[in-house]
């Protein structure tokens, strides 16, 4: 094979799965599973925040200072954003799973991507051999498109 009219370009493939109850079923406990993290993380850091305050006030003079009522208050905004910010990731994962659960079966849905190379001859199609999805069924390649057109 003569290379030196080639260049190995690097390009993104989009992957698809066709949905099927296994797949269903895996990105639904995947999902809940996540969930239950999210639920998890939620629940230590409240009693981290708890703890923290707790033992503050146990080396504090009562009654408190504003030092301490400040740094208290620290701790609360704290323990309240992390907590805001865990709750909505969970909320996209809530949102994900109900999605998931209307998805009718044998539809294509978008999994994401990943980098693939390939090599480019003078002549070729850039635009359309930049084109790619790779399409899974419970895993396993279905269907592998090139130079299919854009919408536009």
């Amino acid at each position: 094979m003569d290379f030196s009219n080639q260049l190995l370009l690097k390009r993104t493939a989009n992957i698809k799965v066709i949905v099927t109850p296994r797949w269903k079923d895996e990105m639904q406990q995947q999902l809940q599973a996540q969930i239950a993290q999210f639920d998890a993380q939620i629940q230590q850091i409240e009693a981290q925040g708890t703890r923290m305050i707790a033992e503050i006030e146990r080396q504090s003079i009562k009654p408190p200072g504003p030092d301490v009522v400040r740094e208290i208050e620290e701790i609360r905004l704290e323990v309240n954003r992390r907590k805001s910010e865990f709750l909505e990731q969970k909320n996209q994962l809530l949102q994900q799973l109900s999605q998931v659960q209307v998805l009718e079966l044998e539809q294509e849905v978008n999994q994401g991507q990943l980098d693939s190379f390939f090599p480019l001859s003078k002549g070729d199609n850039l635009i359309a051999m930049m084109q790619v999805e790779i399409v899974l069924r419970d895993g396993l390649v279905e269907d592998i498109r090139t130079g299919f057109p854009t919408a536009m």
